[in-house]
């Protein structure tokens, strides 16, 4: 494989793997708010007219926002507006303390701030516009949670990129050509040096989980299952404690903690999913660092590889492809760094998860990560038993690339029906 390839991989990990604070969702809207307000400059705010895709908002609805102890858009785009760092990207609310806070509540209870779905043809879209008493800001974001495509102030355009509608966004790395048979070998022989910068995932989200395990945020999943060891209803073992550190993380990161996760193609979620079960293995072998190192970018770029057939927000959980990573790093590690052990554990997992559906960022992701979690040691298990989904079975094809693109033209394809009826549904909710 050429050393150009590699490059691309690289850059992959660089754009794609990021730290986040928040849901990344409503972040995007509070990343639209911060830019708004730092074109309008400090003077009272009179009203922030927030707009959304309809999948911004499904996933924005239910979700608590970092450090307000509150959930939902409104509070998202009143905290950007009020105290977000507009150059912080995901972590445009890192800043954001109990005055803030305080702050950004009166907006809402003086009915300041609206949130309403846009009619845009776009998957991940959010604007904002901020009206003071001398200026007018109107910000947009598409694409991607931070790209930042129209700024207007005072109704003249002073920032425009082109939206092409029902056009993907053009990523700035390419996987043309890419299989996991390469991202394998990059991931076992590159320059460690080249994908050091990997370390900082397991990290991040280690310290995300102990925070989840330390106290109870959200349904508290991990700390719950935590509990149940001296009770015996469940058993101290590898897999158990994979399910227990990696929910943890999402407890922590869903239920509105102040710390970042490292995220993967723009989700905490799918982050932690691809992070933490590597880590509890390689802490289980005592794994080198370099080994640690290299099953991490393994995990990561494994996720990336397989989310890139389908759009960044669809019907599917993303957390089961980002566990896919996960197996090819657990396998990697456990199966003696054989390619044949990740293909056969993500050809499993296509078998098993791939109908989880995504209705929408909230406290009870930390059950699907859990899930996903189990999933892909159950399927790391059999691999290395020499045991898989066949080829003859459901979405499963003979090979791993076939069964990837299968799992693509599924999402992509065959449940957008699904989605919209998804969105109808919790639309229909939040206005009973």
């Amino acid at each position: 494989m050429s050393q150009m390839v590699w490059k691309e991989y690289i850059k992959a990990l660089k754009n794609e793997v990021k730290p986040a604070l928040g849901c990344t969702e409503p972040i995007s809207l509070a990343l639209a708010t911060a830019k708004a307000r730092s074109v309008v400059g400090d003077e009272d705010i009179l009203s922030i007219v927030a707009k959304v895709s309809p999948n911004l908002m499904k996933n924005g609805m239910g979700v608590t926002v970092p450090g307000t102890g509150m959930k939902g858009l409104a509070i998202a785009a009143a905290a950007g507006a009020v105290c977000g760092d507009a150059e912080a990207g995901l972590e445009v609310l890192k800043n954001i303390n109990a005055d803030h806070v305080a702050n950004a509540k009166k907006l809402l209870d003086q009915n300041l701030v609206s949130v309403s779905i846009a009619d845009v043809d776009k998957v991940l879209y959010s604007e904002a516009t901020i009206k003071t008493q001398n200026h007018v800001a109107k910000v947009c974001i598409a694409d991607t949670h931070t790209k930042i495509v129209r700024i207007e102030k005072d109704g003249e355009v002073i920032f425009e990129e082109p939206i092409i509608e029902g056009k993907g966004h053009t990523k700035p790395y390419d996987l043309t050509g890419a299989s996991i048979a390469d991202i394998h070998d990059f991931c076992t022989n590159a320059p460690l040096e080249d994908i050091a910068f990997m370390k900082d995932a397991e990290t991040i989200n280690t310290a995300l989980s102990v925070e989840g395990l330390m106290n109870d945020y959200g349904l508290h999943i991990g700390k719950t299952m935590m509990k149940q060891l001296d009770k015996g209803f469940i058993a101290q073992d590898l897999m158990t404690d994979i399910m227990i550190r990696t929910s943890a993380g999402s407890d922590a990161r869903m239920g509105g903690a102040t710390l970042p996760a490292m995220s993967n193609s723009g989700s905490g979620n799918q982050g932690i999913s691809a992070t933490m079960p590597v880590v509890v293995v390689a802490d289980f072998l005592k794994a080198s660092e370099e080994d640690r190192i290299r099953a991490q970018a393994l995990s990561h770029l494994v996720a990336v590889y397989i989310h890139n057939t389908f759009p960044a927000l669809s019907a599917l959980c993303a957390t089961s492809t980002a566990a896919m990573g996960a197996a090819a790093g657990m396998g990697w590690l456990l199966g003696d760094k054989k390619l044949d052990v990740i293909n056969d554990a993500i050809c499993s997992m296509i078998g098993d998860v791939s109908g989880i559906i995504c209705d929408g960022a909230a406290n009870s992701c930390a059950m699907k990560v859990s899930s996903t979690a189990n999933s892909a040691f159950k399927a790391v298990i059999m691999a290395l038993d020499n045991v898989r989904v066949t080829g003859q079975e459901g979405l499963v094809s003979p090979t791993v690339e076939e069964s990837i693109r299968n799992l693509g033209s599924l999402v992509s394809d065959g449940m957008k029906q699904t989605d919209a009826q998804i969105i109808k549904i919790m639309i229909n909710k939040s206005q009973c």
